[in-house]
């Protein structure tokens, strides 16, 4: 079984799917009722009244509280109980957990741990989701019938493009590109560059180069849960592996990934772009990520249906796995905290 890291910001939800209303969420296996306060702010409230467990989100805003709707017990967004029938000032041990909560890049976070640990400066926040040359193109919650690190593993992963999205993501004839990567602090990044060779079909449309090109892909997997890929292309011989990108496609592909429980969890991604917004071109660009993160889901949905069946086996590692272990020794390292 995957040990979790508590202390740590996971993705809970867009922000735009969370309104003056109660709305459920589950997280490293534990039930959240979340809505907005009036102020704006999102409260997440541990999804069981203490009286009879019945479920919070089955009850009934009040402001800027839940009202069970099994007996009328009153939780504020701290998780302190502010009214109980039948008792003129509710005990101070009548409470439900409050989870801290934070929002950035259109994504609301929330923290699993100890409160307070929580620091929302550390909340994940890329620089380029304000740059002004940048354009978003905001995606799916896509659920996903799998552990979060089997997810994990594919972001670390640039060796399986060639196989999983030869319609979408890659080029034939460079599956054997290396592949480097390292360790930096809790995060892993893996990269590749491909030489003097044809754009992908993702970009295709974008931006004429009259030729071939040279491509970067860096993975970068922040543990235990964000993936941001930088990927792009420049004209063959320009200059790009050397750092000139001044005239370029570059994206960034960011995935926050919500542990939901050991065989399921969500995927909320977006796409960052440097070119101005097109309602034309962010369409097929939304439905052409849509097919290549449909892919990985079919591929890691069935992956887990067998690491399910009983069996005896041993799990063999290539040379292109080092970046993945890196990835599930640092989540180890985490969760032991």
């Amino acid at each position: 079984m995957t040990a979790y890291a508590y202390n740590a910001w996971y993705p809970l939800a867009w922000s735009r799917d969370i309104g003056q209303g109660i709305s459920t969420r589950r997280v490293l296996e534990e039930d959240l009722a979340v809505y907005r306060a009036e102020d704006g702010t999102v409260a997440a409230l541990e999804d069981a009244c203490p009286h009879r467990l019945a479920p919070l989100s089955l009850g009934r805003l009040r402001g800027n509280a839940i009202e069970c709707g099994y007996h009328g017990l009153t939780f504020d967004c701290s998780g302190r109980c502010t009214v109980a029938p039948g008792m003129a000032r509710p005990p101070e041990s009548f409470r439900v957990r409050s989870y801290p909560t934070a929002e950035s890049m259109g994504m609301v976070w929330v923290w699993m741990g100890d409160a307070e640990k929580a620091d929302r400066s550390q909340v994940f926040h890329l620089p380029q989701y304000d740059d002004p040359a940048y354009s978003v193109v905001e995606g799916d919650a896509l659920p996903v019938q799998a552990n979060y690190l089997s997810l994990a593993d594919n972001l670390c992963d640039p060796t399986h493009v060639v196989y999983v999205h030869q319609t979408t993501l890659a080029s034939a004839g460079r599956e054997e590109t290396r592949v480097q990567h390292e360790r930096q602090g809790n995060k892993v990044v893996t990269w590749r560059w491909v030489i003097d060779g044809p754009l992908i079909p993702i970009f295709e449309g974008l931006k004429d180069f009259g030729g071939n090109v040279d491509r970067w892909h860096y993975y970068h997997y922040h543990a235990p849960s964000i993936a941001v890929i930088d990927f792009g292309s420049a004209r063959t011989g320009t200059g790009a592996p050397e750092g000139n990108r001044d005239d370029c496609i570059q994206m960034y592909a960011c995935h926050f990934i919500t542990p939901v429980d050991q065989r399921t969890c969500v995927q909320h991604w977006l796409c960052l772009r440097n070119s101005p917004a097109d309602p034309v071109i962010d369409e097929r660009l939304r439905s052409n990520l849509r097919m290549a993160f449909d892919e990985d889901k079919r591929m890691l949905e069935a992956i887990q249906r067998n690491e399910d069946k009983p069996r005896e086996w041993k799990r063999v590692h290539l040379g292109l796995d080092g970046s993945s272990i890196k990835m599930r020794r640092i989540v180890e390292e985490m969760a032991e905290k």
